[in-house]
């Protein structure tokens, strides 16, 4: 059951021990015995909940027991799988440049220089439609982008809906064809029950209501995906966003595409991407200077101002492959590096 302020429970004891072992109570204080779920306890349930990428409301709810019942022994070993993904991404060197986004964290980062200059908020694939990981480079911004809904989104999402609504195409501005390069196909005139369909592709329009909103980064990795723009940026909002069919949805994305470009000719003043936004006309910028792109998974960091370790919740069930498989090496373990 939840505990929270004000609580009586002969569980808080126990609490407290486990907050002031992992740090998030210190140890000097003087209530090791209360059964009282006090003030400074729900501060350290908070801080808790912050660095465990749990929604920070300083109650102990049934979602946070799993979290608190993790041993020092398994976050040792998800310590020791982190710092191996780090280093693989190091393989080869490190760019100058470069945009990476963390999975777990539902965070995108734009580095220059060995410093973060930009933090965005993504939301990124649901469990059964993962966000890859990917090494790729950014070759292009295109502005006011059709949208051709992949095969698998038409036929796992889309058609199922239009069995129930088929108004929707209507309404969201999608058109129908009859295959790759065939002609434009009526939608009222489709059975969408019929093993017919699976033949039709579906491109949406550019605007305000396009699954890419107003602006794609186009960066060509085998698995398909890229970052883009979301009329639906309510979902920004929720801590944990799993929420896409793989691609990563960017908020703010017109700060980040802003960044992008700034180096190509004709957009290094600020500015230059609101004007094309608000010209209204499709525009696609082939960059003159690509930008490295990694989608990674990495559920357990140290922050470099501070040094706390942070944690995020294992959302795709990586980490457990990973320690079923045995593939990842202890540090220590390791040769000497030369």
């Amino acid at each position: 059951r939840m505990m929270r302020l004000g609580d009586e429970d002969p569980r808080v004891p126990i609490l407290r021990k486990r907050l002031r072992a992992s740090g998030y109570l210190a140890a000097k204080s003087h209530y090791h015995n209360s059964e009282t779920f006090d003030g400074e306890l729900e501060l350290a349930v908070r801080r808790f909940q912050l660095r465990n990428g749990i929604r920070p409301t300083g109650r102990i709810e049934q979602s946070v027991y799993p979290t608190l019942n993790i041993t020092a022994q398994e976050r040792l070993d998800e310590l020791k799988l982190n710092f191996e993904r780090l280093r693989g991404l190091m393989v080869g060197g490190i760019e100058d440049r470069y945009i990476l986004v963390n999975v777990p964290a539902f965070q995108l980062e734009a580095v220059e220089r060995h410093e973060v200059q930009l933090r965005h908020r993504v939301i990124a694939g649901r469990a059964e439609r993962q966000t890859p990981d990917v090494r790729a480079m950014i070759k292009a911004l295109n502005f006011f982008p059709f949208w051709r809904v992949p095969d698998s989104v038409a036929m796992l999402d889309l058609v199922p809906r239009l069995q129930k609504e088929p108004e929707y195409v209507i309404n969201e501005v999608i058109r129908v064809y009859d295959g790759y390069n065939g002609p434009e196909v009526d939608p009222y005139s489709i059975d969408w029950r019929s093993p017919v369909v699976a033949n039709y592709k579906f491109k949406q329009d550019p605007g305000e209501k396009n699954a890419l909103g107003l602006v794609r980064i186009d960066m060509q990795n085998e698995h398909g995906v890229y970052m883009h723009d979301t009329p639906m940026k309510k979902l920004f909002e929720q801590r944990s966003r799993a929420f896409s069919a793989g691609c990563v949805r960017v908020q703010e994305v017109f700060q980040l595409a802003e960044w992008i470009a700034k180096y190509e000719p004709g957009w290094e003043q600020p500015g230059r991407v609101q004007q094309v936004l608000d010209g209204g006309q499709a525009l696609d910028l082939t960059l003159m200077h690509p930008l490295p792109v990694y989608f990674t998974y990495i559920t357990a960091w140290a922050e470099p101002e501070t040094g706390s370790v942070q944690f995020r919740p294992d959302v795709y069930n990586r980490n457990r492959s990973a320690y079923a498989a045995n593939t990842f090496v202890d540090a220590e373990d390791r040769p000497p590096a030369g």
